[in-house]
């Protein structure tokens, strides 16, 4: 059995551990150090980088591993540590030492992993100030040390998984980094395994390096390969499990485990591609061997005008069929790819030698999906390989611009006048509707990865200050039920739901009304208030803003407790603060008659805040694209009745209640409603300000 939860205890014996200690920038708050430490010696092994030109990490690591008896990895991001000659590798050593001091183990128990600018010096000084902190932090928060080792990544990448040898549970927790620089032959990013097994470090070898070049090697982002990057394994048996040897069913177990949890950090490396919107999954089948397949599948995916055609959702097959041409012409490949099939997001587009038509609206709709399938068969063997890539976006070109010397730098010495490389359609496109919702209110539902993520938090609520500066007078409704859950599960209770709502007795209600109203709100607000923005917390409750009253039970359903629906929205009080500039945040805490607090779905709650503010647009921000059909593609479009007909029907779960929430606001008066995917940077403005959007508008 293989399970997967982003909540699942991290293997016995290893604690997970990250701090600010000022690599990034001296006195910065955002976490640079992370540590991975077991409490007894390890079997490690390791596949690191082919570039001539790697770290001081890699060159020790290459020159260390496969190995027993290794205790720690220490990984720090903002710097690189390569391309400094000696005394890089002198860094490398003297990082190792002082995080070993502060562990009390010997430095050559001890791996180092850096990522971040080429070029300068390691500051070991202020590793070696932070040790004892970051070794005090050690504990179980695997997200924090996945947090500390990103660079441009948008997403913090984790995994985690757990089998059964010999009748003992095995664990294995996983985290990853990898935005830029990502191409084969390594895995050319940044990945770090635990687990209780107990396997020999040349066995752990084998299935690791097998695991690598199933998954990460199938990567493509930009076609650069990085100088720093490692996939790094650590085992330590304490799960009393018998030992794994090699060729053994266990072996297969392991091994298969190890690439199922590299599979799903490759995707997600893939997606997070810097800049990217979309992950492309190109498969190609039908030829003599599978190294020819995978090779013809990379072509596809690196090819600079296939990644250009996919951030439009411009379905350009003849890109496609041209990169595949040309890579088999440059390789001088025997086969001939005549006869070769060619589907895009499962829509045939080529077959025996020509086009075959197909509808271009309905196919290009089919694009402005996270996830873009491309499939080729060349019908000339048996064969068959995958590359995951992404697409090419404007960011992209922008953060590598401006990734050694910093934002602005890269143009610093050049003339500010010019034509230069501006996208004036988009210009005037964006202040036309600029112009269009200058005054006008739109209430956005905060909710999903958006909050959770760091680097997503800082773009949401970089937005709501342009869209202030803009002149759209936002009002933002947020959630919070899995921060709710986890502090009700620190504090002994388990969280119990009934038809999508939590549960909420006397105690719960409490809670809730700490974590949204005392913990997020004011966490929301102080952002953007950083950035320039004027925002003002608010619950429910203060000047009885959401008037509610308890949530009968349905017959033969269970009894919510604190859980409310909505009477009356005091909009007078939105008015107020409204009309004097203020950006309203608003915690869904209801005020009852009776004077208890009432837990309201948020998603109802900005239905309903909407309607009676009179909002031009209602935005709702997911972890999915939007409203996808029956086949899973987004619907950029749709109308009330033909949402309402598909209640039940496609749309169930969590969507159900978003589209109730949707249907109310749309009968309240609210003009159209957005439901976009919040895991993509921007998104809101995305949407409202070009013709095109992101997501599902409804209307």
């Amino acid at each position: 059995m293989t399970t997967s939860a982003k909540s699942f205890a991290p293997p016995i014996g290893f604690r997970f551990g990250a701090i600010a200690a000022g690599i990034r920038e001296a006195g910065g708050a955002r976490r640079d150090l992370a540590l991975i430490v077991s409490d007894r010696p390890c079997a490690a092994a390791g596949v690191l980088t082919v570039n001539k030109m790697c770290a001081a990490s890699v060159s020790y690591a290459a020159a260390r591993l496969p190995a027993d008896g290794i205790r720690a990895i220490v990984a720090n991001s903002g710097n690189a540590n390569a391309l400094t000659g000696p005394l890089g590798a002198a860094d490398e050593r003297a990082m190792a030492t002082v995080v070993a001091r502060a562990l009390g183990v010997e430095a050559d128990e001890v791996l180092t992993a850096s990522t971040g600018a080429i070029g300068a010096r390691l500051p070991v000084d202020r590793i070696g100030a932070a040790a004892p902190a970051l070794v005090a932090a050690l504990g179980d928060d695997v997200a924090g040390a996945a947090e500390a080792i990103r660079t441009t990544d948008l997403r913090t990448k984790l995994a985690f998984r757990q089998i059964e040898i010999g009748g003992k549970p095995v664990r294995f927790a996983a985290i990853a980094k990898g935005s830029g620089m990502i191409h084969p032959q390594m895995a050319t990013m940044l990945c770090f395994i635990a687990t209780d097994a107990r396997i020999a470090p040349a066995t752990l070898q084998s299935a690791l390096a097998t695991a690598a070049d199933e998954t990460f090697n199938t990567i493509t982002v930009d076609g650069d390969m990085s100088t720093n990057d490692a996939v790094i394994a650590l085992a330590n048996g304490a799960s009393g499990a018998p030992p794994v040897e090699l060729e053994s069913p266990a072996f297969a177990q392991v091994q298969a485990t190890l690439t199922e949890i590299c599979a799903e950090l490759a995707r997600a490396i893939a997606a997070d591609g810097e800049g990217a919107t979309k992950l492309l999954v190109v498969d190609v089948a039908g030829v003599p061997d599978r190294a020819m397949a995978r090779d013809l599948a990379r072509a596809i995916a690196g090819g600079s005008l296939v990644k250009a055609g996919i951030f439009g959702g411009d379905p350009s097959w003849g890109r496609i069929l041209a990169a595949l041409g040309a890579r088999i012409g440059a390789r001088a490949l025997p086969i001939d790819p005549g006869g070769v099939t060619l589907d895009i997001q499962g829509v045939r587009v080529y077959e025996q030698g020509g086009p075959v038509g197909f509808d271009k609206a309905d196919l290009s709709a089919r694009m402005h999906t996270p996830e873009i399938s491309v499939k080729l068969d060349l019908g000339v063997g048996s064969a068959s390989g995958r590359a995951l890539g992404c697409d090419l976006t404007f960011d992209y070109v922008k953060i590598n611009a401006e990734y050694y010397s910093g934002p602005g730098a890269a143009t610093a010495g050049a003339p500010h006048r010019g034509p230069g490389n501006i996208n004036r359609p988009l210009i005037v496109e964006s202040l036309s509707y600029i112009r269009k919702f200058a005054g006008k209110r739109a209430v956005i539902k905060y909710g999903g990865a958006a909050m959770i993520d760091p680097a997503l938090k800082r773009s949401f609520a970089e937005e709501m200050v342009l869209l202030q500066s803009a002149g759209l007078r936002p009002v933002i409704v947020h959630g919070g039920g899995p921060e709710i859950t986890r502090t009700l599960e620190s504090l002994g209770r388990k969280s119990e739901f009934a038809d999508g709502q939590r549960i909420t007795g006397a105690e719960e209600i409490r809670v809730v009304e700490m974590v949204l109203t005392g913990r997020i709100n004011t966490e929301i607000v102080g952002l953007i208030n950083s950035l320039g923005g004027n925002a003002i917390g608010l619950s429910g409750k203060d000047g009885r803003l959401l008037l509610a009253h308890k949530l009968e039970p349905a017959p033969g359903k269970p009894d919510l407790g604190f859980v409310g629906e909505i009477e009356a929205v005091n909009s007078d009080l939105l008015d107020m603060f409204l009309e004097r500039s203020y950006l309203p945040v608003i915690s869904p805490v209801g005020f009852g008659a009776d004077g208890a607090s009432y837990n309201i779905n948020a998603d109802l709650a900005a239905g309903e805040i909407a309607a009676a503010c009179g909002a031009e647009r209602l935005i709702f921000l997911t972890d999915v694209a939007g409203i996808l059909d029956d086949d899973g593609n987004l619907i950029s479009e749709i109308k009330a009745p033909d949402l309402e007909a598909r209640l039940g029907k496609s749309i169930k779960g969590g969507m159900l209640v978003k589209a109730q929430a949707v249907l109310h606001a749309l009968a309240g008066g609210v003009r159209a409603v957005h439901i976009i995917d919040g895991r993509a940077p921007h998104s809101v403005v995305a949407e409202l300000f070009t013709d095109r959007g992101v997501g599902t508008l409804v209307t």
